[in-house]
């Protein structure tokens, strides 16, 4: 017996479950923190860009480009929510979470160009020598922006957890690079006034490196998403000491698993016992499917493949014949023998490369029940590939 049980985003799962009602409560949160970060970059931007200018700051006018270019990654992941919050389709039955994937992974080819851009500069200004001598009003500025980006890091991260999306957590740590480049330039205007006139020039160095390593790690995350990297493996066994407590199941193999954007799919094996019906079978199949649905908050959909017996190795009775051709055999055989069209059932169990038959036969009331029964079953025994064979007379009425 072999069956596969599954749920998936359009019937009962963790995605589906409050329909498109959750879907644009989820949306609408993404977007709300993600247009206060809008509204923070573009007044953080605009002041350090003025103040290190007015104030002749490189490294304060490269952390306001950053902040700009902020705007751009917070575009994307309002773009890219809308189209991940729609319900699966006909072409996208899993839904359209990779779009987030793929959209964190614009994020960080943005921030490497942004990289690009202010290293380039500044070793051209070290070059040239010309370096400015930066005023205190640039170093309030720098520390300023530590305090309100790292803020805005904590607040989108929160929401991001909450709503299980990897894009804007992603953004939540774009946040949290400003925060840190500020303190860099805050650093290097400190030692500027200090008297290092090379000092600002340098940390806009480390700021760009900084924004690179930012970029160079969402890009090889999402990559690692749409290759279908799987869950890691602690959670893995996990999964597989909750699918092994399950009543029912005797061994958990093969567990496999990949991501879908903020949600992941998983699918594994389970062993029951080996002359379990099928739907005793796919009962246990589905209360290992709940059990991992409710204890993996991060699980869409969930298979569950159940096998009677080992086959890590492959089927061993995959080249048996299937019903069809097994039991026209049987009849051949019983053809002319007392009692064969008191035949009611046949059941097959194809187990360690034989398929063991239970024949079910009709009441006999002229006594000669035990004798015919032996000859159906010594008969059915002769087939090639049938191993054990019992036969069960139905008790009248």
């Amino acid at each position: 017996m072999t069956t596969e049980t599954s749920t998936s985003r359009t019937e009962g799962s963790p995605v589906a479950a409050g329909g498109a009602h959750d879907h644009d409560a989820r949306f609408r949160q993404i977007s709300w923190v993600t247009w206060i970060g809008v509204a923070a970059n573009l007044l953080l931007a605009l002041v350090k860009i003025i103040v290190g200018v007015v104030g002749q700051s490189q490294a304060l006018v490269a952390d306001g480009v950053h902040s700009l270019s902020d705007l751009f990654s917070d575009g994307v992941v309002l773009l890219a929510a809308r189209q991940a919050a729609r319900d699966p389709d006909a072409d996208h039955p899993y839904g359209h979470g990779r779009i987030e994937t793929a959209a964190t992974i614009v994020v960080g080819i943005s921030l490497l160009g942004t990289a690009a851009l202010l290293g380039h500069n500044a070793i051209e200004s070290l070059g040239a020598g010309n370096l400015g001598s930066p005023e205190l009003a640039a170093l309030v500025v720098a520390l300023g922006s530590v305090a309100a980006k790292e803020t805005l890091f904590r607040y989108t991260r929160a929401v991001g957890k909450r709503v299980r999306s990897r894009l804007l957590e992603a953004n939540a740590w774009h946040h949290r690079s400003d925060a840190l480049s500020s303190i860099v330039v805050a650093m290097g205007i400190g030692g500027t006034l200090a008297g290092w006139a090379t000092f600002d020039a340098i940390a806009a160095i480390v700021v760009a490196a900084m924004v690179a390593k930012v970029g160079i790690d969402l890009i090889w995350q999402s990559l690692r998403e749409l290759v279908d990297t799987g869950l890691d493996d602690r959670t893995c066994e996990h999964l597989r000491e909750q699918a092994a407590a399950v009543d029912g199941v005797r061994h958990v193999h093969t567990v496999r698993s990949r991501w879908m954007g903020h949600y992941a799919l998983v699918d594994l094996h389970v062993r029951v016992g080996p002359r379990v019906s099928v739907s005793e079978g796919h009962r246990v199949a589905e209360a290992v499917r709940l059990a991992l649905l409710d204890h993996g908050t991060r699980l869409a959909d969930v298979m569950v493949h159940v096998d009677p017996e080992e086959d890590t190795d492959g089927g061993p009775s995959n080249e048996l014949p299937l019903r069809g051709e097994l039991v026209e055999r049987l009849q051949a055989r019983w053809a002319g023998l007392p009692g064969a069209e008191r035949v009611e059932g046949v059941t097959l169990h194809y187990l360690g490369g034989q398929v063991h038959v239970q024949i079910s036969l009709a009441p006999y009331t002229d006594g000669g029940g035990p004798a015919n029964a032996e000859a159906m079953r010594a008969a059915a025994a002769a087939e090639p590939f049938v191993g054990s064979v019992t036969v069960f007379q139905r008790v009248a009425p």
